[in-house]
């Protein structure tokens, strides 16, 4: 077995089972480990304290599979963890046949990342170690998920820091239709695994999503006609279509994408949703808010769920700049006694600085806001609490008072 051994002092982020080794802790490597090999990581006096996979060319030396010295890193290991997390999922698919079945480190499967979308997987590979596995790991999707095809869609950035290139295809069974449909909360969607972003639909907002609804229906009930919507960055229309399950009376949703918004309105068609209840518009959503503020346009809900600004802390200022422009110009939209739900898929910014962002637009916007309530990723995304890194999605509500 090849030892990574840790610079002095630098075991202490691994005894409280942080799962990753980077270069900068590491002293030395007893031997010449493959890309992706098994190796144990040690302090520098000697002492056990992870089974990892490496990676040579990574900032990120070593990702831990577990820190149980009596565990054997091998296809039963792998199987055991799948089970696992797939047995933690299955009361999902009660309400929803979208669900992501595994999450990377939250799962002991660091740089693996696999959502079900029906009788599909599509299974990121973005570390090394798992990709070592792949085949086994395929073989073991297989046996316990009753799909007819594992599609691959490991082309991230993450694997060109692993030192992997991109594969998208099919890497078992049969080729997923062109559009997977989906049912989540009794609303429809389809969903393009082999262009869309990330693996094909933001499958993290289920919860945000139903709270949409839900205010929507709360709204109704309470004023005794539809809420007039707008929904910002709206991809594939995932809020618009929740807005209008929800008997919202009008939704614009504003994306800079043609093909996105062309599968949101089919999105809305294959729900049987009236075409003079949503609005789809192709628009830069910087300049669309700003025009929108100036025509003097007023909405009793503003949905703001922007891509990732801040790929990193290099960008972290940059981004900061961005979520306050649009959040202040968005603040702007909101009726009195109206609600703005505004999120970060930012890994980079963490929950206080993007609350602190979004009060300075509060401040700006000269309205009185309050926060109902944080929000995040559904329970399929769980956060690994040695980890804190994992927690990339965030949302706040707020009410406009």
């Amino acid at each position: 077995m090849i030892d990574l051994v840790l610079k002095k002092g630098k075991e202490r982020s691994l005894l409280r089972r942080h799962p990753w080794v980077y270069d900068t802790a590491v002293q030395k490597v007893m031997g010449k480990p493959g890309l992706g090999e098994t190796v144990r990581v040690v302090s520098n006096d000697g002492r056990f304290l992870a089974w990892a996979a490496y990676s040579q060319e990574s900032t990120i030396r070593a990702r831990c599979w577990s820190f149980i010295e009596s565990d054997c890193i091998n296809k039963a290991w792998f199987e055991e963890k799948i089970a696992k997390a797939l047995r933690a999922r299955k009361r999902l698919f009660s309400r929803t046949s979208a669900v992501r079945v595994i999450f990377g480190e939250a799962d002991q499967l660091p740089g693996l990342v696999v959502d079900q979308y029906d009788n599909w997987l599509v299974a990121q590979f973005q570390a090394a170690g798992v990709e070592a596995w792949k085949d086994d790991i395929a073989d073991i999707l297989m046996r316990h998920c009753d799909v007819q095809g594992i599609y691959e869609r490991s082309d991230a950035a993450t694997r060109h820091r692993e030192g992997l290139n991109e594969i998208v295809g099919v890497l078992r069974g049969l080729e997923p239709p062109q559009e997977i449909e989906i049912v989540e909360d009794r609303v429809r969607y389809g969903v393009d695994v082999r262009h869309g972003h990330k693996t094909g639909f933001y499958i993290d907002q289920r919860e945000n999503r139903l709270l949409a609804q839900r205010l929507a229906e709360q709204f109704r009930a309470l004023h005794g006609r539809g809420m007039r919507a707008l929904n910002c960055f709206c991809y594939t229309g995932g809020f618009s279509l929740a807005l209008l399950a929800g008997g919202a009376e009008e939704v614009i949703s504003v994306d800079s994408s043609a093909d996105a918004l062309a599968m949101a309105k089919r999105n809305a068609e294959r729900n049987g949703f009236s075409a003079d209840r949503a609005q789809w518009l192709q628009a830069d959503v910087f300049d669309y808010l700003r025009q929108a503020r100036d025509q003097g346009e007023q909405f009793d809900l503003v949905i703001l769920d922007p891509p990732k600004f801040a790929s990193n802390h290099r960008h972290i200022d940059r981004a900061s700049r961005a979520y306050k422009d649009i959040n202040l110009n968005g603040l702007r939209l909101v009726k009195e006694g109206g609600d703005l739900l505004t999120f970060s898929c930012s890994g980079a910014m963490d929950v206080d600085l993007f609350q602190k962002v979004i009060a300075g637009a509060v401040i700006d916007s000269k309205r009185e806001a309050w926060m109902i309530t944080r929000l995040g990723a559904g329970e399929d995304h769980p956060l690994m609490m040695t980890c804190p890194e994992g927690e990339y999605l965030k949302g706040l509500q707020l009410t406009l008072r």
